[in-house]
């Protein structure tokens, strides 16, 4: 008997280099098959909450309330240092004026608009937007300020903007960890010997990549037609690291620490749920 999965991962080229071999037949699970599905990260948030896909990407935050459905992985996610989302706004514009102005975010379920929460709570004035579409409504006035994510930390100078803050970076100084972005989730129902399996294969897609690079970036490419090559390659260079292959004990305490700090605050309810399927 083969489980046909459905694999939710989004057009970023750190999450088409990692997947790649795994959607294209270079790795193989005996018994398990993928059935990919490619959106913005914020989509796919919403159809884990759905509860449509069976093995997803996600942001953490989204992870705070998804915790009795879902169990994390520990290959295939996004977690480091140095790689944080950016305020930034036009030049003259003051981080204070946050509080009156309009900021818009990547979505209300990203570990972006969490960390922004966390930092500065009651940021009432946000306007949901995706994460492309951001930098042009900063430049152009629409709103006060962006929450910028992605390879947009590489390109937002040339929208003539200014960094207000490095939320990242504020993190990992008030935390001492690294920054949690998002991570690889399966349904619990699929069980931990399934889950094990999809997250060996999905590290094992990950040393193909690392071994057939100039193979694998043909294919990030064709999702990211509109972005200059070496963004493209400074994107998966920053978000794919030791913490892709496995989260290790560092990135859990990390992520323990983002949800203690996020249910201290009622952002999200306290789950007494496991983090991973085995416990």
């Amino acid at each position: 008997m083969t489980h046909l999965l459905t694999l939710g991962y989004s057009p970023c080229p750190n999450d088409t280099y990692i997947f790649y071999a795994l959607v294209r037949g270079k790795v193989t699970v005996p018994g398990i098959a993928f059935q990919e599905r490619l959106e913005d990260v914020e989509a796919l948030n919403r159809l884990a909450l759905e509860g449509a896909l069976d093995i997803t990407k996600i942001s953490y935050h989204a992870l705070g309330h998804l915790r009795e459905r879902y169990a994390l992985l520990r290959s295939g996610g996004a977690l480091g240092r140095g790689c944080g989302p950016l305020i930034v706004a036009r030049p003259g514009t003051r981080l204070e004026d946050l509080r009156s102005g309009t900021v818009a975010i990547p979505g209300r379920l990203t570990t972006a608009w969490l960390l922004l929460q966390l930092f500065e709570g009651g940021l009432n004035k946000v306007v949901v937007m995706t994460f492309d579409r951001i930098m042009q409504a900063v430049a152009d006035g629409s709103v006060t300020a962006g929450l910028i994510i992605h390879e947009s930390r590489f390109t937002y100078p040339l929208y003539k903007l200014e960094m207000l803050l490095d939320l990242g970076e504020w993190w990992e100084r008030y935390s001492g960890l690294p920054i949690p972005l998002g991570g690889i989730l399966g349904k619990r129902s699929l069980g931990a010997e399934l889950l094990s399996k999809t997250e060996e294969a999905i590290r094992e897609s990950l040393r193909y990549a690392h071994a057939h690079r100039t193979e694998v970036l043909s294919y990030v490419k064709q999702h990211s037609q509109e972005m200059d090559e070496s963004v493209m390659k400074g994107h998966i260079d920053l978000y794919v690291n030791d913490f892709s292959r496995d989260v290790g004990e560092e990135g859990i305490a990390a992520v323990q620490r983002l949800f203690a700090e996020a249910e201290k605050r009622g952002i999200f309810p306290h789950s007494h749920m496991p983090l991973f399927a085995d416990g």
